[in-house]
């Protein structure tokens, strides 16, 4: 009698345990969006609608393969559509299928960081694309200490790479011997450990808690790009809940 009662209770949360999560989404891509949007409300989004997400960070580019290879519901994307599909190909050397849609959620701004001790403060976009560049090799040529310039980006697959390459660079490539790195994070902590060392992050990483005090913030231009869902052609019904709920009451737990 007492095992007839214990497979039917098991039973009972198995059934409650699939209908809290009756659906589920797999979102693949962009760290920022992950990291800004989707992780601080995931638990709020699961409660309000019964969807369980699913994350993977693996940058916009390679999210993007993945929502082409049928591998996720929508890929997470921090630029443009466009830019997005030239990442796709620049990560996986793959052509993007037509009828791609974006679903815009919010906007993201980036900035560019340095090691606190550098006593620099401000940089305008010629001194930026220098010091990207390479034609800008010390410190000193921009009102530092007399130091090489160490720049620190993230792998080919990012957006934030590849925006900052876009609108502050005109699309020239980083000087050979930058550090590329796996992760917006490993980022940081290399710009934290080097004195020479310069990079450019998402400011909701660096709002992270435990990243603010590694890194000092460079007064710049601004820098912003949005931050999507991409899917192909019209949102499904399961992915539309979670556009509509981070465009909804769901906007509170976006960080900034």
């Amino acid at each position: 009698m007492m095992r007839i009662l214990s497979v039917l209770v098991s039973g009972i949360f198995i059934a409650a345990a699939a209908t809290v999560f009756a659906e589920e989404v797999r979102l693949h891509g962009s760290t920022t969006v992950q990291k800004r949007i989707m992780e601080p409300g995931k638990e709020a989004l699961e409660k309000a609608t019964g969807i369980r997400i699913v994350l993977v960070g693996n940058g916009t580019g390679n999210g993007l393969e993945d929502l082409v290879n049928g591998k996720c519901d929508a890929s997470m994307a921090s630029e443009e559509l466009a830019d997005a599909i030239s990442s796709m190909k620049a990560a996986s050397g793959k052509e993007a299928t037509a009828g791609l849609k974006a679903n815009v959620m919010t906007s993201d701004v980036i900035k560019v960081i340095v090691n606190p001790s550098n006593p620099v403060s401000k940089l305008n976009k010629e001194q930026l694309k220098g010091l990207h560049t390479g034609k800008i090799e010390n410190w000193k040529q921009v009102g530092g200490q007399d130091m090489p310039v160490i720049v620190i980006t993230s792998h080919l697959g990012s957006a934030t790479r590849k925006v900052f390459q876009k609108a502050i660079m005109d699309n020239e490539p980083y000087v050979t011997g930058a550090i590329e790195v796996e992760t917006t994070r490993k980022e940081i902590d290399n710009v934290s450990q080097f004195p020479e060392g310069i990079g450019a992050v998402s400011l909701g990483f660096i709002n992270i808690p435990g990243n603010r005090e590694k890194v000092k913030i460079i007064e710049t231009q601004e820098i912003s790009r949005p931050l999507m869902l991409i899917t192909k052609g019209e949102a499904s019904p399961s992915v539309r809940k979670v556009l509509d709920f981070f465009t909804g009451e769901g906007k509170k737990y976006i960080k900034d």
